[in-house]
């Protein structure tokens, strides 16, 4: 039995602009963002540059959330999926694509501060190994105050059901042991999830060993959550899978869609990086470690860089072959970078150099050929003739722009 839809009313949504349903068009557009960390400023280049084209061709007044029918983000991701989507005052985006990074470089140096070395001259390195080893034996890395503040804040009583777009955003319940994901269109089905926007962000960002899980109530439900890239680091099938519900659930939004009808998703896929060429571990050291190494181990966490890496290339790895088992591979664009070296490829060192070198390295990405994932390798190569990630943003904006005029002139008397 489908759900009948007609018989919940959300609150009035507060935007001014709110994008025409799927049913009007002819595509169904998605947007989703990995984990990552202080990272998150890669994504944040590409993010600009998409929005960039956009306003090139509609005007400097659209946002990315007046294209995209769902928007997901896990971990820094999720966050940037917030900004992107909550309404300010005025019923528009709350932030501007081109406003992530400058967030990041300001705030990051405050979420990941550095540890406090008491002024020991020579000591420091020692003593910051020894304050973090410490750190990992007796609690989270970080307290996460200054986060917490920050995002409550910025998203204040915003809730989930206000966002000018369907968003979806992966955490993961450690006393249920099992995702939990924060889905603008389950809100009809299960009003619990309808929690603050800033409740939601700082659990989807509540990596083991960086920051505290995080408790919330909310219409009577508990929740008991932490870093949503435990579930899936790149949410691009998290995002899929909601659609794919709804119209499975006969959601008169997805009119008559056939859920397997892959040559109608537009999907962009962004990553956060890595360092997959950089070799930091084999399994002969490996057997060596204990408990501190797994978790702690040349500045990173092993362990949740193996579950980070794995979860978002499978994801990955499973879109690549849908889309191109079903000839639709020029609608799915995935964009990251696996090349990332030394302080970059962390996901909490906020030293002005690399910030700086982020910042760099999101707008060298632009320039680089489109990649596709090898099946067989597992790295990415580059696409024949698939020119720049710029030219191809270019070539969604296109297809975005026309997608959303073709749903205005459908809608209109």
């Amino acid at each position: 039995m489908s759900f009948n839809f007609s018989k919940f009313k959300m609150d009035a949504r507060l935007s001014s602009v709110q994008i025409q349903p799927p049913k009007y068009g002819k595509l169904i557009t998605v947007l989703s963002i990995d984990g990552g960390g202080i990272r998150g400023i890669i994504p944040g280049v590409i993010l600009a540059a998409l929005e960039s084209e956009l306003q090139k061709l509609d005007g400097e007044d659209v946002r990315l959330a007046d294209y995209f029918d769902v928007m997901a983000g896990t971990s820094t991701g999720g966050l940037i999926t917030a900004m992107l989507s909550a309404p300010d005052e005025n019923g528009r985006p709350l932030f501007a694509a081109k406003d992530i990074v400058p967030f990041y470089v300001k705030n990051g140096p405050q979420i990941f501060p550095k540890p406090s070395l008491w002024g020991f001259g020579r000591c420091s390195g020692i003593l910051a190994w020894a304050s973090t080893i410490t750190k990992a034996l007796t609690g989270p890395r970080y307290d996460g105050k200054f986060l917490y503040k920050l995002i409550r804040d910025l998203l204040g009583n915003t809730k989930l059901h206000q966002t000018l777009t369907s968003v979806a955003i992966p955490t993961f319940d450690i006393k249920k042991l099992q995702p939990t994901i924060f889905s603008t269109y389950q809100i009809p089905r299960r009003p619990e999830i309808d929690a603050l926007l800033s409740d939601i962000c700082i659990s989807t960002s509540a990596a083991p060993t960086y920051f505290p899980s995080y408790y919330f109530k909310n219409n009577d439900e508990e929740f008991n959550l932490i870093d949503g890239g435990i579930a899936a680091n790149n949410p691009t099938l998290v995002a899929i899978r909601e659609v794919t519900k709804e119209i499975m659930k006969e959601n008169p939004d997805f009119a008559a869609m056939d859920p397997l009808d892959y040559g109608r998703y537009l999907v962009i896929s962004l990553g956060a990086g890595s360092n997959r060429h950089e070799k930091k571990y084999d399994a002969k050291t490996a057997s060596k470690w204990g408990l501190i190494s797994w978790l702690f181990e040349n500045n990173a966490s092993p362990i949740l860089d193996f579950y980070g890496e794995a979860s978002k290339d499978m994801i990955d790895y499973h879109n690549s072959v849908v889309f191109r088992a079903l000839h639709s591979e020029d609608m799915y664009l995935r964009i990251d970078d696996d090349t990332l070296t030394g302080d970059m490829a962390s996901v909490d060192i906020s030293t002005k150099e690399n910030l700086d070198n982020l910042v760099d390295k999101g707008h060298k990405l632009l320039t680089k050929t489109v990649s596709r994932i090898n099946l067989d390798t597992g790295f990415y190569e580059p696409v024949e003739n698939g020119g720049s990630n710029a030219e191809a943003l270019q070539r969604f904006a296109k297809l975005l722009s026309d997608e959303n005029k073709l749903r205005c002139s459908c809608k209109s008397p």
